[in-house]
């Protein structure tokens, strides 16, 4: 597989993402799903409204969310929706909660861990989808990236349970941290899998590097950022965008990327992308084009 372009701008600014975008010289056709992290109520970190606006309207999109499998302001689609507003996403664009009604299945016949993703089944509403993901630590994942709002991001609430589970159906809360973390990260990457292939070529990435604490946007009580903020990052390919993310943190003479790398290393994140890359829809080779 040849090398995956990577296009990267250090100034973070909204007219920044749009400008990375269009480098992608990808169209997005139909109706595009602009998936987003929410921020659970009282985190400080996660990418606010306003900021993402120009990107969202430059492609005409939805925001789209899914319900969580955590107690909290997201686990049911009435307190969803309230969160939605008071984070004023329902303010500035339409706003879909994928699973608010029922579940879909995506098979994944060379799943590592698991053979079926259950997401939101108002993804059938949608031609192609927008990745726009915040890229920080993760308390269970390790890091938080492009393969992340692929996987947890767009599975149901049960999907979600199903995977942090690593395919265990009716799985409890209290399961969601027994399982062997490899099998979790292995499953993440089948989910993902189904949701690249869900859109067959259809869906574009963008990470920004900024805000990055070691703890995710889910988390309501979360560390400020460890980091200084170092760009915005776009491509095709889900699993070098976030490659190129973390060989960015290892490059940094940031005193606090230690911290970050230690969230990462600690719970074994890179092997999310291991995964993906035996998966094959994608690589983790790639060139990376920084543009002014």
């Amino acid at each position: 597989m040849e090398k995956a372009k990577v296009y990267f701008i250090k100034d973070i600014t909204p007219e920044n993402v749009v400008k990375v975008f269009k480098v992608l010289g990808k169209e997005l056709p139909g109706r595009v799903a602009v998936k987003v992290h929410s921020g659970e109520r009282g985190n400080q970190n996660y990418l606010k409204p306003l900021f993402m606006k120009p990107m969202i309207d430059y492609v005409n999109g939805t925001v789209v969310e899914c319900n969580t499998a955590y107690d909290g302001a997201r686990d049911t689609t009435e307190k969803h929706e309230k969160l939605l507003e008071e984070h004023e996403w329902s303010k500035y664009f339409n706003v879909d909660i994928m699973d608010s009604e029922s579940d879909v299945v995506l098979d994944i016949p060379n799943g590592k861990v698991i053979k079926k993703n259950y997401v939101g089944s108002h993804i059938n509403n949608y031609e192609s989808m927008l990745v726009l993901s915040h890229f920080k630590g993760h308390p269970m994942g390790g890091y938080g990236g492009a393969l992340k709002q692929l996987s947890i991001g767009v599975a149901s609430s049960k999907g979600k349970r199903y995977i942090h589970c690593a395919g265990k159906e009716n799985g409890s809360y209290e399961d969601m941290f027994k399982v062997d973390q490899d099998s979790f990260l292995e499953a993440m990457a089948d989910a993902a899998s189904s949701v690249v292939k869900y859109f067959n070529g259809n869906i574009a990435y963008i990470n920004v590097m900024c805000n990055m604490s070691v703890d995710c946007d889910c988390c309501n009580v979360a560390e400020d950022p460890c980091m200084n903020d170092i760009g915005i990052l776009a491509s095709l390919d889900p699993i070098a965008i976030d490659e190129a993310c973390i060989d960015l943190v290892k490059k940094s003479n940031d005193p606090g990327r230690d911290h970050l790398l230690e969230r990462i290393n600690s719970r074994n994140g890179i092997h999310t992308i291991d995964a993906a890359v035996d998966l094959g829809f994608g690589t983790r080779e790639y060139e990376l084009i920084e543009i002014d």
